[in-house]
């Protein structure tokens, strides 16, 4: 069964509405490991509430289309998700299909692997947590190298991973950090990487 990587991230009562959306994902997916969730300031709208984002790692007999438009859209429906022209509008939640084993279409709908992953430190630093050594490309680029280059944009996350709690039913926990100011310990070989 392939394996896919899905980005979420809510800043309208994201407290609620992440593990609601973690809950009904598990229904349709099944779900391999979560990233820690940060707490990240919004992009492109210096007044909106912060974000909280993180990442999952999946398995899916659904075709990239089919999960994107009936599982992880629906889900976006279901808690109140509106879609506007304005793509920095606080959102109850946004679900992303970032990675997908064995898809590469850079110009598909949706694009994969997405092109967040190489823009945002938000995408990039939780798909790390994940899938780290996943490639991106014909050179053999990973995510982990992705994310340590976008590390400074990262230095003001904080770690939320409270809002995973309670969810053990539903998803395998990430471990512990051991640093709390640390915004991450993304890796490609077995070390920590640290934003300063």
């Amino acid at each position: 069964m392939p394996k896919a990587v899905i980005a979420f991230g809510s800043n309208i009562d994201p407290e609620t509405h992440v593990p609601q959306a973690l809950r009904r994902l598990k229904d349709r997916v099944r779900i391999l490991a979560v990233s820690r969730v940060y707490e990240t300031p919004p992009v492109g709208a210096d007044d909106a509430p912060p974000y909280l984002n993180g990442a999952l790692l999946i398995e899916t007999d659904l075709p990239p289309r089919e999960l994107h438009d009936a599982v992880l859209r629906d889900i976006e429906s279901a808690l109140g998700r509106v879609r506007t022209d304005d793509p920095n509008a606080p959102r109850t939640i946004d679900l992303d299909l970032i990675l997908y084993e064995g898809v590469h279409t850079p110009t598909g709908d949706p694009p994969l692997p997405s092109p967040d992953v190489y823009r945002y430190a938000h995408v990039a630093l939780p798909v790390a947590e994940v899938a780290g050594d996943w490639p991106l490309d014909e050179g053999g680029t990973t995510v982990a190298q992705v994310a340590r280059s976008l590390l400074p944009s990262a230095r003001h996350f904080r770690d939320r991973t409270d809002v995973l709690e309670g969810l053990e039913d539903v998803i395998p926990l990430p471990e512990t950090p051991t640093d709390a100011s640390s915004p991450s310990h993304v890796s490609d070989n077995g070390g920590d990487i640290h934003a300063h």
